[in-house]
Formats: structure tokens, C-alpha cells, sequence
């Protein structure tokens, strides 16, 4: 777990060995950037490092998941397609009611899909960054509107 982050922050992978062989260099092959798992945790742990301090220590309660891909929901579009997913309540909708046995908000980072519009391990790095900062937004209760408007969508 990144050293900046508060105990209750752990980053909880799908498993699986890591490797795929990939060098981490360009990409030129139809289809995903091929990173391991392990290089794809990586990244994540990076991007919450890069999260200052001051706001790190004011997350509560949430956890981070890094799975292969997202279902869709029944109801849902089947062709749905998420990078990130946070599911919980927001900071700024808790009430005193919130700490009387709630579970962690979950944020979920999605592999597959990321992997599938990068070109590059940078490309990959900067998308898991976007993702992470986004979905801890949506913590602080940051709408997608907002986010949208300050490239962070």
C-alpha cells in the first residue's frame, strides 16, 4: 500500500501469475497493450502516491480494487464499458447514521478496458492516473459534470 494513504486504503487485485511478457515498450499489435498485472498494480499504487498527503489522510473507510473488467448490471446496456467505478457514499452525503456499522466505499479500477485504448505503458500510466483521481473524486462527492470540466473525465 502507498506510504501516503491511511491504514484502510488497501489495493486488492483479481490475482493471477503477472506475467504476459511485455517489455514496456511501444506497442504496435491490433488490440490491448499487453502489461502484467503486477506492472498494472504498480501503476495504481502509483497514482494514489501522487495523491498529496493533506487529502489522502481525509479519506475514510474506502477501498481500492483493481478487477479485470466491468458487468454490466441487469437493466444496464450490455456494451457498457467503465475504466473506474466508485460505489459508496460520498464524503459529503454522511451523516452521523454513516459510521454505525457501513461498509468501505469500494472503488474499482478496470484493467481490460484501459489496457484496450492505450498504445504505450505511458499511455497506460496516465489513463490508471486519470481513473484513480477521477473515482476518488466521486469520494469527495465530485459530480462527472464537474470532473468533465476540469479534465478529469
Amino acid at each position: 500500500m502507498p506510504s501516503s494513504l491511511p491504514p484502510g486504503l488497501p489495493i486488492v487485485p483479481n490475482g493471477g501469475d503477472g506475467s504476459d511478457g511485455s517489455d514496456g515498450s511501444e506497442y504496435q499489435a491490433d488490440g490491448p497493450f499487453p502489461m502484467s498485472e503486477a506492472d498494472f498494480e504498480a501503476a495504481v499504487s502509483d497514482a494514489l502516491d501522487r495523491i498529496p498527503p493533506e487529502l489522502a489522510k481525509t479519506m475514510s473507510n474506502v477501498a481500492i480494487f483493481i478487477e479485470d473488467d466491468y458487468t454490466p448490471q441487469p437493466g444496464e446496456d450490455p456494451d457498457t464499458v467503465l475504466l473506474g467505478l466508485y460505489e459508496g457514499v460520498p464524503l459529503t452525503e454522511r451523516d452521523s447514521w454513516w459510521d454505525a456499522g457501513s461498509l468501505p466505499d469500494r472503488i474499482t479500477i478496470f484493467r481490460q478496458p484501459i489496457l484496450d485504448i492505450c498504445a504505450s505503458r505511458e499511455d497506460v500510466i496516465e489513463e490508471v492516473t486519470v481513473t484513480v483521481v477521477h473515482e476518488i473524486a466521486h469520494h469527495f462527492g465530485i459530480s462527472d459534470a464537474r470532473l468533465h470540466e476540469l479534465g478529469w473525465g
